[in-house]
């Protein structure tokens, strides 16, 4: 299955997970996943969360930022992956003055 972001609408989401201004995305989601190619703009963030009954996965495709896992800041670049497993909080932040674009994928686990 070919998942064609560039032909996606994409979705605008104010103060994503209680984060400041704005993520926009094209996502993809079923049953099993939530595949999105995400945009924040210098100084927004996807506030601090914690991943209950999923896990997260993050590339940086270009841009800087950093984020919060566990309590602790990490550097990201263009290239770098940040794993979130379930029971774990992390937050994205664009602390540059470029954009941070970005592919994350969300499997959903059925047991919860």
């Amino acid at each position: 299955m070919l998942i064609d972001f560039d032909a996606m609408e994409t979705t605008v989401i104010p103060h994503m997970r209680g984060g400041e201004k704005e993520m926009a995305a094209q996502m993809h989601t079923d049953t099993m996943n939530k595949i999105m190619r995400g945009r924040l703009i210098p100084g927004a963030t996807v506030g601090l969360h914690t991943h209950e009954t999923n896990s997260e996965i993050i590339y940086i495709l270009s841009g800087t930022g950093k984020v919060l896992y566990d309590g602790v800041y990490e550097p990201l670049s263009a290239g770098s992956c940040h794993y979130c497993p379930k029971g774990h909080a992390h937050s994205l932040i664009n602390d540059s003055d470029g954009d941070l674009v970005f592919f994350a994928v969300v499997p959903e686990h059925p047991e919860g």
